[in-house]
């Protein structure tokens, strides 16, 4: 469990990879702070994220839209204590674009380092890198709409 050192009184947003076995969170600011990531057990997910609830003043559930998106869509508004909003976020590539950021955020070393990038392989499951990129794909497309309609 990764939690940043303190914590957000802005709104925050999770990100939320959804899977049939493990699910991917991460929570980041408005700033772009990332505050939390983990990769969790698909039965514990919606416990877990009442846990960040509970810690974090989350405004918005951001979620990929690909395979299981519907289904869980479902599972989280019947069993959230309380609703939350929920926007959907194409995820296309979101796996390969997560690997590449797994190694940005952490160098390899060793012998990992001589691999080609292409050919490295994260050493534990990235879902957790995925929702970070969801998020960021949510705030880039606010962003660039309000570029759009100041122009």
């Amino acid at each position: 469990m990764t939690f940043s050192e303190f914590s957000p009184t802005q709104p925050v947003i999770l990100g939320f990879d959804p899977g049939k076995d493990k699910c991917g969170l991460a929570v980041i600011g408005l700033d772009r702070r990332l505050y939390y990531h983990q990769v969790v057990p698909a039965k514990e997910a919606i416990a877990t994220i009442e846990t960040l609830r509970q810690r974090f003043p989350i405004s918005l559930l951001v979620m990929g839209d690909q395979t299981t998106a519907k289904r869980w869509k479902q599972q989280l508004y019947q069993e959230l204590a309380e609703p939350l909003n929920i926007i959907l976020v194409n995820e296309r590539y979101s796996t390969l674009e997560a690997r590449d950021r797994y190694w940005q955020m952490y160098p390899p070393k060793g012998l990992t380092k001589l691999l080609p990038q292409g050919m490295r392989q994260p050493p534990r499951p990235i879902d957790d890198i995925v929702a970070i990129l969801l998020i960021e794909r949510y705030l880039n497309r606010l962003t660039e709409s309000a570029i759009r309609s100041e122009e």
